[in-house]
């Protein structure tokens, strides 16, 4: 199968609301989810609105066939609660990583294989799209909250990009 049907395949079933769980098995790769965390209320580590914990939810909904074996997230509240629907759907750990310490996260990522999804921020999800052989596209502001990005192969060679919308719209 061609690139370009590949991408045809996966955003087909993107579009259903399924995802290709066998991908980054087997073959010692990688596929990563990375999303900035949900929508959350003001002042220093907010907990998410109820808008973000909806959001939330329909990630975990989104993901949860996905093949996830590992959750990262930093330590901040609004991350650990968007990843928090899921890592309890699938009976997973989230492992804490330093938003400072990004490259660090790749190298331990390129250890690994199999499925993962990152929780960051609007200043390090972009930057870690990058590091991990990624287009993270547009720049992400403080008001998106609805980007949720797979890397197919993540760190490899022929990384592919997918830039999919999750939840709804964010309110910019």
């Amino acid at each position: 199968m061609n690139r370009r049907h590949m991408l045809a395949a996966l955003l087909l079933l993107l579009s259903t609301g399924l995802t290709p769980a066998h991908a980054g098995k087997g073959d010692g790769g990688l596929t990563a989810y990375l999303v900035r965390h949900a929508e959350k209320a003001e002042g220093k580590d907010p907990a998410l609105t109820e808008a973000g914990q909806e959001r939330a939810e329909v990630l975990s909904e989104r993901l949860n066939a996905a093949g996830i074996t590992a959750i990262y997230s930093t330590d901040y509240r609004r991350t650990q609660q968007t990843a928090a629907p899921l890592a309890k759907r699938l009976e997973i750990p989230i492992q804490s990583y330093n938003p400072r310490d990004l490259q660090g996260l790749v190298d331990r990522l390129r250890q690994s294989s199999g499925t993962v999804l990152i929780v960051g921020h609007s200043n390090t999800t972009p930057e870690l799209v990058a590091l991990l052989g990624g287009d993270p596209g547009a720049g992400m502001t403080e008001k998106t909250y609805d980007r949720l990005y797979m890397l197919l192969g993540a760190g490899s060679v022929n990384v592919t990009t997918l830039n999919l919308q999750y939840g709804g719209p964010s309110k910019e």
